[in-house]
């Protein structure tokens, strides 16, 4: 991932910098064992930025403990709106770390504060990145816990790159102009960066655990919210439809399709911000048709 000089038969390649920042609002239920699967990796990153957003709880506490014993794992605090929210509030925490990073990155996660990691999560994930230069996101695959075993949490494809487990080159960074302050950024990152030439990827074989199921802290406001990005990644109402559905029938939610639509709906009227261009619109109702025409043949 780094250019040789003229003397690279000689010299060894520079050490890719890979910084981390982790928004964590109220997480001290699940935040030392998630920094315990940081700590032990068999490549660890370079920087983790644990950005306390306004907690009331024990998180603090917990992330200086860890910053004492681990030289490359820092906190700091940020005031906000109380409450876990996502979308707005994740992003600018996310923003409010990054602008805190001690030197800059070659690769940038964005990463929950409610997850444990394979002891050799970034070690696969930084060979994925060294032997495809052109790969600008690429992550894990995310499981649950039902019952006593762990399953793929079915809220998206299995090549999509979810949002508690970003990482990306700084090259797709930078070209897609960083994060949306809205729900659905994680969705259009992912469009962007296709559309930007770069090539996204999960590994099949790379389980991370997310001890919270996504919107388990959420109801009907976070399911408006979702109708909305339907709007603002303008799908048109024939994918909106169809998306709606698919998320109904696999949270076992028949309710969600009415949410989504009143979100979607509620969104066009007061003539919601789009979160991706008229180019970049068309690009991910194209790319969508596509996967749903070879799902069909």
């Amino acid at each position: 991932m780094s250019t040789p000089g003229p003397h690279s038969n000689s010299a060894a390649p520079a050490k890719v910098w890979l910084a981390v920042v982790m928004p964590a609002h109220n997480e001290a239920q699940h935040l030392e064992a998630c920094l315990a699967s940081f700590a032990g990796q068999t490549r660890p990153p370079d920087e983790l930025l644990v950005v306390d957003d306004c907690s009331t709880d024990a998180s603090s506490e917990i992330a200086s403990r860890f910053s004492a014993s681990h030289g490359w794992i820092r906190l700091v605090r940020k005031d906000s709106e109380p409450g876990h929210r996502p979308g707005a509030k994740v992003v600018r925490a996310f923003e409010y770390g990054l602008e805190a990073l001690s030197r800059p990155f070659d690769l940038i996660g964005k990463f929950d504060a409610d997850l444990l990691l394979p002891p050799d999560y970034f070690e696969r994930v930084l060979d994925a990145f060294d032997s495809k230069p052109n790969l600008g996101m690429c992550s894990g695959l995310v499981y649950i816990r039902k019952q006593q075993e762990w399953v793929y949490e079915p809220i998206a494809n299995r090549d999509h790159v979810r949002g508690p487990v970003k990482l990306y080159s700084a090259a797709c960074f930078n070209a897609i102009g960083g994060l949306r302050p809205a729900v659905g950024w994680d969705t259009a990152d992912v469009m962007q960066a296709r559309y930007h030439g770069f090539g996204v990827e999960t590994l099949g074989d790379l389980q991370v655990k997310h001890l919270r199921p996504t919107g388990s802290a959420y109801a009907k406001e976070n399911a408006l919210r979702q109708g909305e990005t339907l709007y603002t990644l303008r799908y048109g109402f024939l994918l909106g439809l169809l998306a709606s559905v698919k998320m109904a029938w696999k949270r076992r939610k028949p309710d969600l399709l009415w949410w989504h639509l009143r979100g979607c709906l509620q969104a066009r009227r007061r003539g919601a911000a789009r979160l991706l261009t008229r180019a970049e619109g068309r690009f991910a109702r194209q790319w969508r048709w596509r996967q749903i025409t070879r799902k069909l043949v």
